[in-house]
């Protein structure tokens, strides 16, 4: 039979280990992660420091195992405190950040022309572009559970299902055609999952989710019979992969200002 001798350090690194996934075990269902979809060839070539910032956010934990939340979010357990405050300090420039308040407004469509002209025209490939999401527009970072629950007839049927997150044929372009007119970077795909591929960041806000779910209620749409806090836990539980929940937004652009973002309204 043959021994096995583990050295004293070695012990330490295994127990130190061990402790380790025993704590991330503990930790999953306070923090999960929802990441963006990740497609790195629709990035900007030479954007070092916003792809670092992609993956680092990619890492950053999203809570969404909410039972009830409050009306007004006093701990930075409560909203998405790490990936904002990587926002916060990233480093590049320029940083850009569009109040987005009506879901049929061409705000995609801006964000993507401006991405086009600051990567290629202006030579900027770690330019950040950032989606202050509240009002109607808010709808659109909800996911197909919610949609389907709640939001398709809230709409009264105007959209059966979140058509924004909708990728199209173009998404599939060759990267390197940056000009080709039906390719990724035109018209012809403005998603949501597109332009975060590219590296844009929506933040998602409390404050809507709370005063659509007291609308969603007013209209009686409420299948499991919730009250408001409840009601308002599950509509922040499905916001989309990548999403960053702010405990509001409004509030939130003062400290994108102070951070260096230029403000878009």
């Amino acid at each position: 039979m043959t021994k096995t001798r583990i050295s004293r350090r070695n012990a330490i690194r295994m127990t130190a280990t061990g402790l380790s996934l025993a704590g991330a075990a503990i930790a999953a269902p306070h923090a999960a992660f929802a990441a963006a979809p990740r497609n790195e060839g629709l990035m900007a070539p030479g954007s070092r420091t916003l792809q670092h910032l992609m993956a680092a956010l990619a890492r950053s934990p999203r809570r969404r195992n909410f039972k009830t939340v409050p009306m007004i979010l006093t701990h930075p357990d409560e909203w998405d405190a790490e990936a904002l405050d990587r926002l916060l300090h990233y480093q590049g420039t320029p940083k850009q950040v569009w109040d987005n308040t009506a879901i049929e407004s061409p705000w995609l469509n801006l964000m993507r022309n401006a991405l086009n002209a600051q990567i290629w025209s202006f030579r900027h490939p770690d330019f950040l572009c950032v989606s202050a999401t509240h009002g109607s527009a808010h709808m659109a970072l909800y996911d197909d559970v919610i949609w389907d629950k709640y939001l398709r007839k809230f709409t009264q049927g105007k959209w059966t299902r979140n058509v924004w997150l909708k990728t199209s044929p173009a998404a599939h372009g060759n990267p390197a055609d940056f000009e080709n007119p039906r390719g990724a970077f035109s018209p012809h795909d403005n998603s949501i999952p597109v332009l975060q591929q590219r590296g844009v960041v929506f933040l998602a806000c409390h404050n809507a989710v709370w005063e659509l779910t007291m609308a969603v209620r007013k209209k009686g749409i409420n299948p499991d019979h919730l009250d408001h806090a409840r009601m308002a836990a599950e509509f922040t539980n499905h916001l989309i992969p990548g999403a960053v929940l702010t405990p509001g937004v409004v509030g939130t652009l003062p400290e994108l200002q102070l951070a260096g973002f230029q403000y878009i309204k």
